[in-house]
């Protein structure tokens, strides 16, 4: 019964999307509006990404031992200078697993 009903409502989900994006004409949006929703990705990005960084389990914001805040800090920092997406996550995970596993340990 659970999986039936995910499995509807991925269904559901992906049909109601894709109908918008195959029946809308290309033409129907204007050049502003075509170039507000460019912004939109980025706009998005830190109101998934921030939350899981600055909470803990709790709820709560727990700045003094989160080693989350510091390897965003050092992925971001890696991020502007390089320019790569692989080396910015690549860093930023190496650096929280070494905060985590052998620095907090």
């Amino acid at each position: 019964m659970h999986w039936t009903t995910i499995i509807y409502c991925g269904i559901l989900t992906y049909l109601t999307r894709f109908s918008m994006i195959f029946f809308l004409k290309k033409d129907i949006l204007n050049e502003k509006t075509k170039k507000v929703l460019t912004y939109v990705p980025s706009a998005i990005f830190p109101a998934i990404i921030f939350p899981p960084i600055f909470l803990d389990a709790t709820g709560s914001i727990d700045i003094d031992s989160n080693p989350k805040i510091l390897a965003a800090i050092i992925a971001i920092i890696i991020g502007y200078f390089s320019k790569s997406i692989i080396a910015t996550i690549l860093v930023g995970l190496a650096f929280y697993w070494f905060l985590i596993f052998v620095y907090y340990q």
